[in-house]
């Protein structure tokens, strides 16, 4: 079929080895929903500004993690196109002499959650006590030496990319108007292309599973020939001591520049 142009925009800032798959993504959507592509074209949905496929900005070889989240966030300036990865958080750090994690973190539940886990994944912080009066002289010592620790959520971001995430949501899109579970479901033939692709990769990928909505991907049949680690999303407080999600990234140094 002939897509909505924006679409076509979208695919074009991907990376090269992404372009014929998210064309063949896009038409297994059309396949199942004739008119889906060309009613999301007309409404209002989040990210916006092209970013729809953000994510595939790696190349297609270097995938060694698939991070799935729920869906964007629900604010034009935070919906990057990555999963998870808020756009209108820019320090972690608090500036304050004995603040912790910054304002914005810790207004935002799930990255407050997951800063916590990767500071115990770590060692830099004692599972018994994720409180603020614990974090705040780690914070303090870690912002002091921006040479050796991410200061920002930019930087962060690049330590995923460079640790070879695709950072991915199970809708791809938001919707004030629509439930995210529709919206998800629609984008399943897509995800169903995407995950084929990477069956063919000289090495395999790992599947990171945030949610209920992301485990509803395992109505994928070729999810189930990933190696697949699970977790509640991280806006649940007992995502900080989560093992699985210890094991995985303490042995990626996200919080290390």
């Amino acid at each position: 079929m002939r897509f909505p142009d924006f679409f076509l925009i979208d695919i074009q800032l991907a990376h090269p080895s992404w372009h014929e798959i998210l064309r063949q993504g896009l038409e297994a959507v059309h396949q199942q929903n004739p008119d889906y592509l060309r009613q999301l074209a007309q409404s209002h949905f989040l990210p916006n500004s092209h970013r729809l496929f953000a994510a595939f900005s790696i190349p297609l070889s270097d995938v060694h993690y698939v991070l799935v989240g729920e869906g964007p966030y629900p604010r034009e300036e935070s919906a990057t196109g990555y999963c998870f990865m808020d756009g209108a958080v820019d320090e972690i750090w608090s500036q304050d002499v004995n603040g912790g994690l910054s304002k914005s973190v810790n207004r935002a539940t799930s990255l407050r959650n997951f800063v916590k886990m990767l500071l115990v994944a770590d060692g830099q912080l004692a599972q018994a006590d994720t409180g603020s009066a614990a974090i705040a002289p780690i914070a303090q010592r870690l912002r002091s030496e921006p040479s050796r620790y991410v200061q920002t959520m930019g930087q962060l971001q690049s330590n995923f990319l460079r640790q070879g995430f695709l950072m991915l949501n199970a809708s791809l899109v938001f919707r004030a108007d629509v439930a995210p579970a529709v919206d998800a479901r629609a984008w399943l033939p897509f995800l169903q292309v995407v995950f084929q692709s990477l069956t063919l990769q000289k090495t395999r990928p790992e599947l990171i599973l945030w949610g209920k909505i992301a485990d509803r991907l395992g109505q994928i049949s070729v999810v189930g020939e990933f190696v697949n680690l699970k977790s509640e999303h991280p806006y649940n407080l007992s995502f900080i001591s989560n093992a699985t999600m210890q094991n995985l990234f303490a042995s990626l140094n996200l919080l290390h520049r």
